[in-house]
């Protein structure tokens, strides 16, 4: 490789990683929201008073870029109404009352797969999104059966490089042959010669369990990685794990890979084997308010307190909680927020973990353009922000930040860097969208 990507030394926290997850029994009421992936909402196909079972369709895809939603417990639809998101946007929302049976829909078989089209469109029937990021519908990364990718490399993201979140790892090892037959499926039917499995070296069961996978139409290879931040980064990942570096405003299939998250896999898995969709997740639960830290399986759509008090409830009151890990994840609103398709772990943090330090004037160290992955320039786009200057923002890199926040974290004078960032960014998107009208 040409060069070495940067990043930072977070403190690991993984207090649940020897924990196999525990399941969430007793769920009474769920909110599933049409919007739990990039793309357009899905379209709701039940009304109030419908009675649905496990895996019944509730929310059916609405164009390419879309993802079916499924019932995730027994029992009979509440309401159909819009609900408020953690990121301030309103999604049409199916809402189930539970019977606390749990019974699956009648009409799940497990698919039988003979050809590229089959698989395809079980992918797309699935509900399976990116489950560890951004939510992307998984089939529209392995292209169509009539336009199927040209894949070179099928990345799996076992990286979990954000503190705290177990959730991966622990997956990685209870299911590692779901994991093993989606990749089996994949390969085959996608003609994908090469699998990449990259972990970071502090996670040495995943490792050991990823290393006993072999595959009848692919290599396999397990990239043991170092424990910084962020490796889990798709471009960042690309790179350490293949050599090959995504160009801004491209896709990893630009330079022939596609990226899976690991539990992204074992779901494909798992719905190849038995029918059943995308209906539940594995969820890392932890922070310093949390009276029992824990892996657990929670359907989907279950409010957060409800999952939190599985788990003890809190040992003191929690001053924020997030959906996902302390350097990019979303602080929530109201416990009674749902766990959508791609969290991966709530955490909840006393007063003491969630004060921010006192902010100070920038002393011009340059510690976050040396410590960012990518090398942007975050006081030139602040800059570029306060008066702006749009030119300015792009030249410095706006565009090309993850908002991972390496920069926040190593900066001594504790600025809102990754906010500024943030902000920029979609200024800039605002501005070149309004210049092509």
């Amino acid at each position: 490789m040409a060069f070495k990507l940067k990043g930072v030394h977070v403190p690991h926290n993984k207090n649940t990683a020897n924990m196999p997850p525990v399941r969430m029994t007793n769920v009474k009421t769920v909110t599933l929201p049409t919007v739990m992936h990039i793309g357009a909402p899905a379209v709701p196909v039940v009304k109030s008073g419908d009675k649905v079972f496990v895996g019944t369709l509730v929310a059916e895809q609405n164009g390419f870029v879309s993802s079916p939603v499924y019932s995730s417990v027994s029992g009979t639809v509440k309401s159909v109404s819009e609900v408020l998101l953690s990121n301030g946007s309103n999604s049409p929302a199916v809402i189930i009352e539970s019977d606390g049976e749990m019974t699956a829909d009648p009409n799940i078989t497990a698919p039988k797969i003979e050809s590229l089209a089959d698989l395809s469109a079980c992918l797309k029937q699935s509900g399976i999104v990116g489950l560890g990021g951004a939510g992307f519908p998984t089939y529209v990364k392995f292209g169509t059966a009539e336009k199927p990718l040209n894949i070179e490399y099928l990345v799996v993201n076992g990286a979990e490089c954000e503190p705290y979140i177990t959730s991966d790892s622990v997956t990685m090892v209870q299911n590692t042959q779901d994991i093993k037959f989606a990749l089996e499926m994949l390969t085959k039917y996608f003609n994908i010669k090469n699998v990449v499995i990259g972990i970071e070296k502090n996670k040495p069961e995943a490792i050991k369990s990823m290393k006993s996978i072999k595959l009848q139409n692919a290599s396999v290879e397990v990239k043991v990685l170092p424990s910084a931040y962020p490796q889990g980064g798709e471009k960042v990942l690309v790179y350490n794990t293949t050599g090959r570096i995504i160009p801004m405003g491209k896709l990893p299939i630009d330079v022939g890979c596609v990226v899976c998250n690991s539990t992204t896999v074992a779901s494909i898995g798992k719905y190849l084997k038995t029918g059943m969709p995308l209906v539940e997740k594995c969820v890392t639960v932890d922070g310093g308010a949390v009276a029992t830290p824990q892996n657990v399986i929670v359907p989907i759509g279950t409010p957060l307190k409800d999952v939190f008090e599985f788990c003890g409830g809190f040992k003191t009151e929690p001053k924020k909680v997030l959906y996902g890990g302390p350097m990019m994840g979303i602080s929530v609103p109201s416990l009674d927020m749902p766990i959508l398709k791609n969290t991966n772990a709530i955490l909840a943090f006393d007063e003491k973990e969630s004060t921010p330090p006192k902010t100070t004037a920038c002393i011009k160290c340059g510690a976050c353009i040396n410590n960012c992955p990518f090398g942007i320039d975050p006081p030139a786009i602040a800059k570029a922000l306060k008066t702006g200057d749009y030119a300015a923002m792009e030249k410095a890199g706006a565009e090309l930040c993850m908002e991972c926040g390496c920069c926040s974290f190593v900066c001594p004078a504790k600025r809102p860097i990754v906010q500024n960032n943030k902000l920029a960014k979609a200024a800039l998107k605002d501005y070149k969208w309004k210049e092509k009208k």
